[in-house]
């Protein structure tokens, strides 16, 4: 991340602003909530952000991946707990897998597939959440499918 990121601050769900009377903006797609600026994310960086997700607030993060941008809920699919042990920290082997550093699970960046740890994991997929990119902001929209934890 840039110097001005402070890791150690408290995380800060971001919203655009209120229409409606709502936490997020409304579209003719549904409701999205602001993220941040796309150039904020570096190659094998994140940045994470709380979003309303199934009526609670859950904590998903941001990636830049090989120059794409993925956003996942943040939770390893082993057991329901985040991912990153050490704050903001998702990447291992040299940026190439995401990585649950309780449970030594890895992910592929590009879509959220378990390739290797505990053996009940690989091939469960990262609750992926959608996102948007426009004039430069991040947006992202709560994930459609059900969770099974």
């Amino acid at each position: 991340m840039s110097e001005k990121h402070d890791r150690g601050a408290p995380l800060r769900r971001r919203h655009p602003a209120r229409r409606n009377g709502g936490d997020g903006e409304h579209t003719s797609k549904g409701v999205r909530y602001l993220v941040g600026q796309a150039r904020d994310v570096k190659r094998g960086e994140s940045v994470k952000f709380l979003m309303p997700v199934r009526g609670a607030e859950e904590e998903c993060f941001v990636i830049n991946f090989r120059g794409h941008l993925h956003a996942y809920v943040n939770r390893c699919r082993h057991v329901p707990m985040a991912m990153d042990w050490v704050d903001n920290q998702f990447f291992g082997e040299k940026g190439r897998y995401l990585m649950c550093q309780t449970h030594n699970a890895y992910y592929e960046p590009s879509n959220g597939e378990c390739i290797a740890g505990p053996p009940e994991t690989c091939g469960k997929m990262l609750y992926r959440v959608p996102l948007e990119i426009e004039n430069g902001k991040i947006y992202a929209r709560p994930p459609q499918e059900e969770f099974e934890d």
